[in-house]
C-alpha cells in the first residue's frame, strides 16, 4: 500500500514572540520540522506534502535543504487544521493509499507508532493518535468503545465522566487518501472560532459508517511546542534520548548530562567522550576515537582512534584521518589531517592538509585569508613544523620538510629542506634598564599631572 504524507506548518507561533516560523526553531542544532519529517522518513513515504502558511518562503527553503523531493502546498488563511490539510488535495490529486497527517510542532514521534498506525489502517478506515496523559488538562478526550472510538470530545464540552478520561488527543492520524479528503469536504466551521477542525472527520466518519479506531502511544511522543519554554524542554528531551541511544550502543559518555548532540551526530562505539562536549550538526565519530573535555566539533569527519581536546575546534570541513590527535586550543577548518599527524598545541590549521605523521608545533597558523580569498596550505608527509610558524598560503611545505622557530614561510619548501625565516636577534647591552627607568619617568609625570 501507498503511503502519502502531510505536514502541518503553517501556523504563525505567536505565544514564540519570534521574527522565525515556529517549525523552524532548532531543536539538537536542526528545524523542529526536520524532526517530523524525519519520523515520518521511517513509512518510506511515496509522497511528502508539507503545508506552509506564516513565512512561507523560509520554510520552503528549510524543506528542501531537509528533502528536495518534498513538495510544499500554500495555506493562505489560517482556517484551521482541515481546511490546512484541504491544501494538499491537489498534490495528492489521483494519489490511492494512505494518507498520514504530521504536525511541524511536534518533532518526536517513533518509528513503531507510525507503523502501528498504518498496521491499525489495515482493519480500520480512520486511525486516531493517542496518549495516556499525565495530566490531562483541557486535551480533548478519545472516548473509545473496545476498539472503537466513539467520538472525539473537546474539554470544554465534556461531561464530568468524559472528562475523568486520560486517553488524549494527539490530533495525528491516518486515512485513505479518497476517504480523507471526502470527510473533509463535509467538515464545518460552525463554531466559536469559526474554523474547520480536523477532528470532525471522526463524527463525520462514523455517521457514513466508517471504522475508526485509536492507537496509544507515549505522551512525550506527542510533545508539541508552542513557547521558548516547550522548545527548552523539547532540547532536553531529545539530548536525554540521544544520550541514552549511545550508550545502549557501546560508547562512553563520561558525564552524559553534559553532552550536547545534533539530530545528524553518529558516534561509533568504543568512542570515549569526556564532559562538556558539543556536537553541532554533520558530525561523524568512527569508533575508538578520543573526544576529550570542552571540545566543539561540527560539520566534520573523525576517524578510528583519533584524539581531539582538550578544548579544541574542529569546525565544517575537518577531516581527521586514523590515530590523528588534534589538542588543546586547536582549531582545524577545511584541512584534511593525514594518518598518525599530530597537531597538540595552541594553533589554528585552516584550508589545508598535512601529511602523515607530520608534527605540527604549538602556535602554528595557517595565514590563509587575504581579506578578499581563501588560499590553501600544503604540508607533507613526516614533516616538523616548528613551534609559532607562520604559513603565509598559497604555500607547500615538503615530504620530511622542517621549518625553525618563529619561521614566516612566504615560499614552497622542497622535500627534506630546513626552511628558517626570521628577523635577525640583536643584543643591546645595558639597555633595558635606560628602557625601563625612562618610562617609568614618563609615567611618574603622567600620574603626577593627574593630581
Amino acid at each position: 500500500m501507498s503511503t502519502a504524507l502531510i505536514i502541518l506548518a503553517a501556523g504563525k507561533g505567536t505565544r514564540m514572540n519570534s521574527d522565525l516560523p515556529k517549525v523552524l526553531h532548532p531543536i539538537a542544532q536542526a528545524p523542529m520540522l526536520a524532526h517530523a519529517m524525519q519520523a515520518g522518513s521511517a513509512l518510506n513515504p511515496d509522497q511528502t506534502v508539507i503545508v506552509a502558511g506564516h513565512e512561507a518562503e523560509a520554510v520552503t527553503a528549510a524543506v528542501a535543504d531537509i528533502d528536495e523531493t518534498a513538495q510544499v502546498v500554500l495555506q493562505t488563511e489560517q482556517l484551521g487544521t482541515a481546511h490546512a490539510v484541504d491544501q494538499a488535495r491537489a498534490a495528492l490529486d489521483g494519489f490511492q493509499g494512505d494518507v498520514v497527517v504530521l504536525y511541524g510542532d511536534t518533532p518526536f514521534l517513533q518509528p513503531d507508532t507510525l507503523e502501528r498506525m498504518i498496521a491499525a489502517r489495515a482493519k480500520a478506515d480512520l486511525v486516531i493518535l493517542g496518549f495516556q496523559a499525565a495530566d490531562p488538562a483541557r486535551y480533548g478526550r478519545l472516548v473509545m468503545d473496545g476498539d472503537n472510538l466513539e467520538r472525539i470530545v473537546e474539554y470544554k464540552d465534556a461531561s464530568e465522566a468524559e472528562r475523568a478520561i486520560s486517553f488524549c488527543n494527539s490530533g495525528l492520524m491516518a486515512c485513505d487518501a479518497e476517504l480523507l479528503f471526502d470527510l473533509i469536504s463535509k467538515v464545518g466551521n460552525e463554531n466559536a472560532s469559526g474554523e474547520y477542525y480536523l477532528t470532525d472527520v471522526v463524527e463525520l466518519a462514523r455517521a457514513q459508517g466508517r471504522s475508526v479506531t485509536a492507537v496509544a502511544c507515549d505522551e512525550e511522543e506527542t510533545l508539541g511546542v508552542n513557547s521558548r519554554a516547550d522548545l527548552a524542554r523539547a532540547d532536553a528531551v531529545f539530548q536525554s534520548r540521544a544520550r541514552a541511544e549511545l550508550l545502549d550502543l557501546g560508547v562512553t559518555l563520561m558525564a552524559p548530562e553534559t553532552v550536547y548532540l545534533s539530530l545528524d551526530t553518529f558516534i561509533g562505539r568504543d568512542t570515549v567522550i569526556e564532559p562538556n562536549v558539543v556536537f553541532g550538526p554533520g558530525v561523524t565519530v568512527e569508533s575508538g576515537a578520543l573526544i576529550r573535555a570542552f571540545s566543539h566539533l561540527e560539520g566534520c569527519h573523525v576517524s578510528r582512534g583519533a584524539k581531539v581536546g582538550p578544548y579544541a575546534r574542529l569546525r565544517p570541513g575537518a577531516e581527521l584521518s586514523e590515530d590523528t590527535h588534534v589538542g588543546n586550543f586547536v582549531e582545524i577548518k577545511n584541512a584534511e589531517i593525514a594518518e598518525g599527524a599530530k597537531v597538540n598545541h595552541l594553533s589554528y590549521i585552516g584550508d589545508a592538509s598535512v601529511g602523515k605523521k607530520t608534527n605540527i608545533g604549538a602556535g602554528t597558523i595557517t595565514c590563509n585569508y587575504d581579506g578578499v580569498m581563501k588560499h590553501q596550505t600544503e604540508i607533507g608527509a613526516n614533516a616538523f613544523i616548528g613551534s609559532n610558524t607562520l604559513l603565509v598560503a598559497p604555500v607547500k611545505v615538503g615530504d620530511e620538510a622542517m621549518t625553525a622557530t618563529g619561521t614566516v614561510i612566504t615560499k614552497d619548501v622542497e622535500d627534506g629542506a630546513l626552511a628558517i625565516a626570521r628577523t635577525a636577534q640583536t643584543n643591546k647591552p645595558g639597555r633595558a634598564q635606560k628602557l625601563m627607568d625612562i618610562l617609568r619617568a614618563k609615567k611618574a609625570r603622567r600620574d603626577g599631572g593627574k593630581g
